[in-house]
C-alpha cells in the first residue's frame, strides 16, 4: 500500500471536548421529572403495613453467577438506548446497580471517556446529516484507552501517534491468510489504521484496532473480522455463547440482522469466541464493530479462558466512544 492510502491527512485542532462517561459500572438515567416530596410521602402511607414474607436469596455462588450475566444483559441493554435518555457511567455505590452485589464481578476500571472534538461544521457519525456515518474526528481519540493497572503490550507496533501499518495489523491473522487481506485493504478504501494493546494483572491481552475507510461500503467489504476470521494461534470462532444468552434474554424484542449481531446506536457489533479443541492454553474472543467508516477490532486472549465480563466492558465501551 502507498503512503498516500495509508497515512492520514492532518486533523484540524479540536475546539471542545465533550465528556461522554467514566466507566467501571453502568448506570442509565431516565429524563423524567422528580417526584414530589409530598406524593413520595403519600406514596409511603399507602403502603401496607404488612408485607409478605421475602423469597429466599439463591446460594452465594448463584447469586455471584446471575450478577455477572445480569451486567453483561445489562450494559447490552445499555448500549442500545437512543435519544432521549441520559446516560452516564460514573462510580456510585454498586448495590445501587440492579444484579450487582459487594463481590467483584471481573470488571475493569477505565480512565473517564470522552469523545474527541469535531472541525468547526463536521456533523456527528450519527447525525441526521452524515448518511454514511462518517467519522470526522481524530480516529486515536476514539481509540479505547487501556484500564487503570494494565500495562503496555508492545505486540500492538503503533508509532508515538497510535498509528499501526497494515503490515503490523496483519500479523494478528495466519501467515497463509495475509497476503489476500492485504490485497483487500488496498483495494478496499483503508485510509488508516490505529491501535493499542494492553495486558492486565491476570494475565488477559487485549489488542483494540480501528480501522478507516473511505467509506461503509468499504468497511462491509472487508472480510477480516467474523466467523471465519483465521487468526494467529486460534482453532476456530463461533458466537460468544454468554453474550448471545444474555442478548436474547434481554433484548428479544429487538430485530437483528444475523445471529451473534446487534445494532447499537449506529453500530453493527458482533461477538465472537474460539471454541475447542485450542491450539494452545489460550482462548481468544474477538468484537466486531462497524459503524459508519470505521471498523472496530477487539481482540482478548487469556489462559485458560477469557473472562466475559471485562471482554464485554471493553467491546461495549469502544463501541460508545465510535457511536
Amino acid at each position: 500500500m502507498s503512503e498516500q492510502t495509508t497515512n492520514e491527512a492532518t486533523e484540524p485542532a479540536p475546539e471542545a471536548t465533550a465528556t461522554v462517561t467514566d466507566t467501571t459500572t453502568t448506570k442509565v438515567l431516565t429524563e423524567k421529572a422528580e417526584v414530589p416530596e409530598a406524593a413520595a410521602q403519600t406514596a409511603e402511607a399507602a403502603v401496607p403495613s404488612e408485607v409478605p414474607a421475602a423469597v429466599p436469596a439463591p446460594p452465594k455462588d448463584r447469586r455471584k453467577l446471575f450478577a455477572a450475566l445480569r451486567w453483561t444483559a445489562a450494559v447490552v441493554v445499555f448500549a442500545t438506548v437512543g435519544a432521549g435518555v441520559a446516560y452516564g457511567i460514573t462510580q456510585p455505590d454498586r448495590t445501587d446497580l440492579p444484579g450487582l452485589s459487594t463481590e467483584d464481578d471481573g470488571r475493569w476500571t477505565f480512565p473517564t471517556l470522552s469523545q474527541p472534538a469535531l472541525p468547526a461544521g463536521a456533523p456527528v457519525p450519527q447525525g441526521p446529516d452524515n448518511k454514511d456515518g462518517t467519522h470526522y474526528a481524530q480516529l486515536t481519540g476514539l481509540l479505547l484507552p487501556a484500564p487503570v493497572g494494565s500495562e503496555v503490550d508492545d505486540a500492538v507496533k503503533a508509532d508515538k501517534d497510535g498509528k499501526v501499518s497494515p503490515d503490523t495489523f496483519l500479523e494478528e491473522y495466519t501467515p497463509e491468510s495475509r497476503e489476500k487481506l492485504k490485497q483487500s485493504l488496498e483495494w478496499d478504501g483503508l485510509r488508516q489504521i490505529v491501535g493499542r494493546g494492553w495486558t492486565t494483572a491476570d494475565g488477559t491481552r487485549t489488542h483494540v484496532y480501528l480501522l478507516r475507510f473511505h467509506s461503509s461500503g468499504f468497511v462491509d467489504a472487508f472480510k477480516g473480522c467474523d466467523s471465519n476470521a483465521q487468526l494467529n494461534g486460534v482453532s476456530a470462532l463461533d458466537l460468544d455463547d454468554v453474550w448471545s444468552k444474555a442478548k436474547n434474554t434481554q433484548m428479544n424484542s429487538t430485530t437483528l440482522d444475523f445471529p451473534g449481531a446487534a445494532n447499537f446506536d449506529g453500530t453493527d457489533l458482533s461477538v465472537y469466541q474460539e471454541v475447542k479443541p485450542l491450539l494452545g492454553e489460550e482462548q481468544s474472543k474477538i468484537g466486531c464493530l462497524r459503524t459508519g467508516d470505521v471498523l472496530g477490532m477487539v481482540i482478548q486472549t487469556r489462559k485458560g479462558e477469557v473472562a466475559p465480563v471485562p471482554f464485554h466492558q471493553t467491546v461495549i465501551l469502544q463501541s460508545q466512544l465510535l457511536s
